[in-house]
């Protein structure tokens, strides 16, 4: 069903195919454990086995999950971080490494900061490539943990969810949006006008029949929903700084406004910057870091499903 494909956006699974991948993770996730009942575990389902995580952009948790994720099944990885530290600081060209690399390893995690380049690297490699996020475009595994953190808090069916903060430019949010109209989600966009969810995404989550609500004001929808989903505003993505400072620090999520439904789960792809405070972190409403980790057994999913193990 997904052995050997590629992973490049979340419109490219039914929903069959993705509770089959959150089903494996479930299966999967007394591996990642790093304490409690599964410490010390290791699987050997992809011994001998190599992922190679190339990536031309920051990252922190999607690298390191897929670093994790295939060392707890016993493949092993080769990594680029930074292009500076790859041949592209010497003007190659991606395709060019793709076709390189595909032949060094069996799978290949992509990010890359131009929309389309995970899909225009799958033409040219010789092993499946997972896009771990393309500029302003997808991220497919992000969506995949966030569904298995809704689905681990019972939340995934009949969910109301707000998704908050950069709608337009936010990869995160618009991968998710397309996955929640499978599991027919309620909708709620929250951003500043400038920053509203693309028209051609709201008419394709319309056209799926996905039921979307839009507001510029948090406190219009947080009694509505059940679930927070936060983004930062990217600053790395806005052509003109100046724009990017008019709209800087919008939305911040406090004690005092969660108070407003004691119930609702808060959850963020992570960097947070300023918008969540702090002490939010230690409330039952904060499921961001516990999702952080669901990143290890969905992408051990992944891999597994890809590899045919």
């Amino acid at each position: 069903m997904l052995t050997r494909r590629h992973i490049i956006s979340t419109r490219d699974f039914t929903k069959e195919e993705i509770d089959y991948i959150l089903s494996r993770a479930e299966e999967l996730e007394i591996y990642a454990q790093g304490l409690g009942k599964g410490a010390g575990r290791k699987s050997d389902l992809l011994e001998g086995k190599i992922l190679a995580n190339l990536f031309y952009e920051p990252s922190t948790r999607t690298r390191l999950s897929f670093e994790v994720a295939m060392k707890r099944l016993g493949g092993d990885v080769i990594n680029v971080s930074s292009p500076d530290t790859s041949s592209a600081a010497k003007g190659e060209n991606l395709v060019d490494t793709i076709r390189v690399v595909s032949k060094y390893c069996d799978i290949i995690a992509l990010r890359h900061p131009k929309e389309g380049a995970s899909r225009m690297a799958a033409s040219f490699s010789s092993v499946p490539v997972i896009n771990a996020g393309d500029g302003a475009g997808q991220h497919p595994t992000q969506t995949l943990l966030d569904l298995y953190t809704l689905k681990k808090a019972n939340l995934l069916d009949k969910l109301k969810i707000a998704l908050i903060g950069d709608l337009k430019y936010g990869r995160t949010a618009h991968s998710l949006a397309y996955a929640l109209s499978l599991y027919g989600a309620k909708l709620f966009f929250v951003s500043p006008e400038a920053l509203k969810m693309p028209e051609e995404i709201k008419m394709d989550l319309k056209e799926a029949g996905a039921d979307i609500f839009e507001s510029i004001d948090i406190k219009e929808v947080i009694k509505d929903v059940n679930v927070l989903y936060l983004t930062r505003i990217q600053r790395e993505r806005f052509p003109d700084p100046a724009e990017y400072n008019k709209v800087a620090g919008t939305y911040r999520i406090t004690t005092d406004l969660i108070k407003e439904n004691a119930e609702v789960v808060i959850l963020h792809p992570l960097p947070k910057i300023d918008e969540i405070d702090a002490e939010v972190d230690q409330t039952k409403n904060a499921q961001y870091f516990i999702q952080a980790f669901y990143g290890i057994p969905v992408r051990m999913a992944v891999l597994s499903i890809l590899l045919e193990r």
